[in-house]
């Protein structure tokens, strides 16, 4: 035991496992990995984890960890959709992913007006901490208000489709069941480049980019460009008044999808939604053998 004059007792260990005080604040350790849980000032246990290798949680979701990129992806390498898939149990799902504001649920609208009257359609949106995109899709009558689950992911959402996936996987089983859907449409809280979709998930795997971020963003790659079964470039109408040049994003997502198949539109004025739908009709019919 140690004492100091300006606070109260306590004891320091190499590691700082042991609990001590400073200066009257309650008793606390300090965990050089961040690994055991600890307190500061009254806050609940919680733990820090500097590598993001080992189990963690965000606001409720089940642990999970973050893996190391070493490269932007390789779409000729992507996980192949799952082979032995029970499309009785959950119905064919389309996975939707993309950045804040890139037109993911107007596409989720399109997608559902699009399909609606050939399909048995559910949809599952995501969201941090509100269910507005569930409430848009619902407002603007894309599918009856029960075919709609809007779940709220928390500061994590990239998790909720890949390392954590049970948030929505329940709701879309629950859909799939309730409705005996042909295909489940998943949006992704919107995330960064890095966020793509398990394939425990997602069967087929859109991502969605729009220009206003500039001409650069498909060479800057990650899983969701490099890796997604199809990379939508939309906004095209406002390239011009951003200064995005279309060829450069055309010629760079190219390249770095190794040739895999992009589209570009503009989804609110329906743009290129057509060419988006045949690609996902022909991904369903070719796994589920629906006709």
């Amino acid at each position: 035991m140690a004492h100091h004059d300006e606070g109260a007792s306590h004891t320091h260990s190499s590691t700082g496992l042991a609990p001590h005080t400073h200066d009257g604040l309650p008793a606390h350790t300090h965990i050089s990995s961040g690994l055991a849980p600890h307190t500061h000032d009254g806050l609940p246990a919680h733990t820090h984890i500097s590598s993001g290798l080992a189990p963690h949680t965000h606001d409720g979701l089940a642990p999970h960890t973050h893996e190391p990129l070493e490269s932007p992806g390789f779409f000729s390498r992507r996980a192949p959709p799952l082979s032995m898939r029970d499309f009785h149990e959950r119905a064919f799902t389309v996975g939707i992913g993309g950045p804040v504001g890139s037109g993911k649920t107007a596409l989720m609208l399109a997608l559902c007006e699009a399909l609606r009257d050939k399909y048995s359609i559910a949809a599952v949106t995501n969201d941090i901490f509100t269910k507005e995109d569930g409430e848009f899709l619902v407002k603007n009558k894309a599918l009856a208000p029960e075919r709609i689950r809007a779940v709220q992911t928390g500061g994590c959402p990239h998790a909720a489709i890949r390392e954590d996936i049970s948030i929505n996987l329940g709701p879309l089983e629950e859909l799939s069941q309730t409705f005996d859907a042909n295909i489940l449409l998943c949006e992704s809280g919107g995330d960064n480049l890095a966020a793509n979709f398990s394939r425990e998930l997602a069967d087929y795997i859109i991502y969605i980019i729009d220009v206003s971020g500039g001409d650069k963003i498909p060479r800057k790659g990650g899983p969701g460009i490099t890796q997604a079964d199809l990379l939508v470039i939309n906004k095209t109408d406002i390239a011009e008044a951003i200064g995005a040049d279309l060829k450069v994003m055309e010629h760079d997502a190219l390249h770095i999808r190794d040739g895999g198949p992009i589209e570009f539109a503009q989804v609110k004025h329906g743009v290129g939604v057509q060419s988006i739908v045949d690609h996902v009709v022909k991904a369903f019919e070719k796994v589920t053998k629906f006709n």
